[in-house]
């Protein structure tokens, strides 16, 4: 079944992998595919499902792009925004740190994709609040697949999804949140979100703080969750994840040997405002993640009253 295309020229060498990588929610991603080096995504547009399929052709400086679905023509116009296009990198200065120059000598055509849909990044971000990466990336499964569909096209044998509406999310009951391992106090903030999807699909295209105010309002959604959203949804350079268990001891350890907290990991990345988000990606690319020693965490037996992490 042949669908729309598309083939965009950008004005760089165009990093399609990792730009829409952070898209995926673990290796088991329903809604994401990769095919050799084709990335297929499920996605759910204001006005419905759409697939998209994407692969560079960096011989010919094209990406080739193909849609399905009837929404196809949505996901196909925002291909450009999705890769990056709009991403400003003026006023960055890696030369702050030597570490941070390094990964932009190496690294300067990665940029920061946006894709303008706020609960698809909100959703899996909820359910990763304060658990395993395991058990996150297992909850996500499991609600798209309970509760989502598959995606239009050619994506039998790609087993490709559609995260739920946010309708459907309204109205999953209480029980079938605790059999996907999610705690009432995530869901009660996913159903609360859903209900006033619609006001926060508007908040794209307004400043980082104010999307951040917006969603920070919203019980069970604090500066972490936001961040995850604003870098997403909106293509946020100055959104920093906070409270991560990983980012600030990562930060700290590619730039100092030891790991940092939240609050060493603010005054490093001061400078940089208002692109502090880009610092952590490319000392991430560059150096890695730190060492990890001792036994990984184990995923719960029981669901947690306090929240760490939101």
């Amino acid at each position: 079944m042949t669908g729309q295309v598309r083939e965009w020229r950008p004005a760089w060498p165009c990093p399609v992998g990792s730009i829409l990588g952070v898209h995926r929610r673990g290796a088991g991603d329903p809604t994401y595919r990769i095919e050799g080096d084709t990335h297929w995504r499920g996605i759910r547009t204001p006005d419905g499902p759409a697939t998209l399929a994407v692969r560079a052709r960096p011989s010919d400086g094209v990406v080739h792009a193909e849609a399905w679905g009837p929404c196809a023509d949505w996901v196909l116009d925002r291909l450009p925004a999705l890769l990056g296009a709009d991403d400003d990198v003026t006023g960055f200065d890696p030369t702050l740190h030597p570490v941070v120059a390094e990964g932009w000598r190496r690294y300067s055509h990665w940029r920061l994709g946006r894709t303008g849909l706020v609960m698809e990044s909100l959703v899996p971000a909820v359910i990763e609040q304060r658990v395993t990466g395991q058990e996150a990336f297992a909850g996500f499964r499991m609600l798209v697949h309970r509760f989502g569909e598959r995606a239009p096209g050619p994506v039998d044998e790609l087993r490709l999804w559609v995260q739920p509406s946010a309708e459907t999310i309204r109205q999953v009951p209480s029980w079938e949140w605790l059999r996907m391992h999610v705690d009432p106090a995530r869901s009660r903030a996913l159903v609360t979100a859903a209900r006033v999807a619609g006001a926060l699909e508007r908040t794209a295209g307004l400043p980082g703080e104010e999307v951040e105010r917006r969603l920070t309002t919203l019980p069970g959604i604090g500066v972490w969750t936001a961040a995850e959203v604003r870098q997403r949804a909106h293509g946020d350079p100055d959104a920093v994840s906070f409270g991560d268990y990983h980012v600030a001891k990562d930060v700290g350890w590619a730039v100092a040997g030891r790991a940092f907290d939240d609050d060493e990991m603010a005054e490093f990345l001061e400078p940089w405002r208002p692109h502090r988000g880009r610092v952590p990606v490319l000392l991430a690319l560059v150096a890695g993640r730190r060492e990890r020693h001792g036994p990984r965490m184990a995923p719960r037996t029981h669901l947690p009253a306090t929240v760490t992490r939101t």
